[in-house]
């Protein structure tokens, strides 16, 4: 059996999440067994359906008051008690996600594997994955020779993608819980509206994203418009954050918002490693800027040589006359 850590809301399963499921199914053709799903707290409607539809035979949901609110070593404790003889224990890549994993693994004395992207083999016992390191900007073969495999998988490594549509069973328990699994805990949540624009980044099917070559402050006007026309989001890199000029919110890289969108515009942008680790599940990237040499043009699916603050603006008039 193959266990998934799942993290859902009112809107349903989060989409990292199905991610991992999907990602758990490639794995359970490797490895044989079933794929179940385990979610703590609160369990929308819906979710149970849901899942089911991505190919997981049973939701165990932990239940009691000692999992209302997250926190990571009581969670862990959920998911150890659903795992049973698991063969593999898979989260997804997300803050919440990495923590159950870590004091999951090391409850059970057995090596985790962060943000892996791929499968390699699972011959003799032993299974080898692929996972980032550095920020994304270097891949490395990992063996996990211990069972259960404990593992979170990066955000976007995979397409979440339904299977072959189950009905999937509930199966509700309230494991114990000891009072130093207590200690750290998330006791108030307060909603910060840049939280919810950093999530339609996340999102947006179409980013159009700026680094320095805006120029400063007031260099974002033609960007911005782009986005609006095309219907997506504007995201930026990390010097433009350090300097000032837009919020942490909308930052693209290792220390911001991962993304994965049909289209990706970055204006003006290099493409250093730690924006690249950001934007680069893209599944077309159009890059903009003057140096034909930077990195983010030589990895880009096109590249535009030129000044973002002409081309954007021409892209930007033809678009307009184009819709009349």
């Amino acid at each position: 059996m193959i266990l998934v850590f799942v993290e859902a809301s009112d809107d349903g399963t989060s989409e990292v999440s199905l991610e991992t499921v999907t990602f758990a199914r490639t794995l359970a053709e490797r490895i044989g067994g079933p794929v179940h799903a385990v979610i703590v707290g609160a369990l929308p409607e819906k979710v149970v359906d849901e899942l089911g539809g991505y190919g997981v035979a049973a939701v165990h949901h932990a239940t009691g008051a000692a999992f209302d609110a997250f926190g990571g070593a009581v969670w862990a404790t959920a998911v150890q008690a659903a795992a049973g003889d698991a063969d593999a224990i898979l989260a997804p890549g997300t803050p919440r996600g990495m923590e159950v994993a870590a004091h999951l693994a090391a409850r059970l004395d057995v090596p985790m594997a962060a943000n892996v992207t791929g499968v390699v083999s699972a011959d003799g016992g032993t299974l080898r994955v692929v996972r980032q390191v550095l920020g994304g900007g270097v891949l490395e073969e990992m063996d996990l020779p211990q069972r259960p495999a404990v593992l979170t998988v990066a955000g976007h490594a995979v397409e979440a993608r339904q299977g072959e549509p189950v009905a999937a069973t509930l199966q509700e328990f309230s494991p114990e819980v000891a009072e130093s699994d207590l200690v750290a805990r998330v006791v108030s949540m307060e909603p910060v509206q840049e939280l919810d624009q950093a999530g339609a980044l996340t999102s947006a099917r179409v980013v159009v994203g700026a680094g320095r070559g805006a120029g400063s402050s007031n260099g974002f006007g033609e960007v911005s418009e782009l986005a609006e026309l095309l219907g997506g989001a504007l995201g930026v890199s990390r010097v433009v954050t350090s300097l000032g000029w837009r919020p942490h919110h909308e930052q693209i890289g290792q220390t911001g918002s991962r993304i994965s969108p049909d289209v990706y515009i970055p204006c003006g942008i290099s493409g250093a490693i730690q924006h690249w680790a950001g934007c680069a599940s893209s599944k077309t990237i159009l890059a903009i800027n003057t140096d034909e040499n930077a990195p983010m043009m030589t990895k880009a699916t096109y590249a535009v040589i030129g000044d973002m603050h002409d081309v954007v603006p021409a892209i930007n008039a033809e678009i307009r006359r184009r819709r009349g």
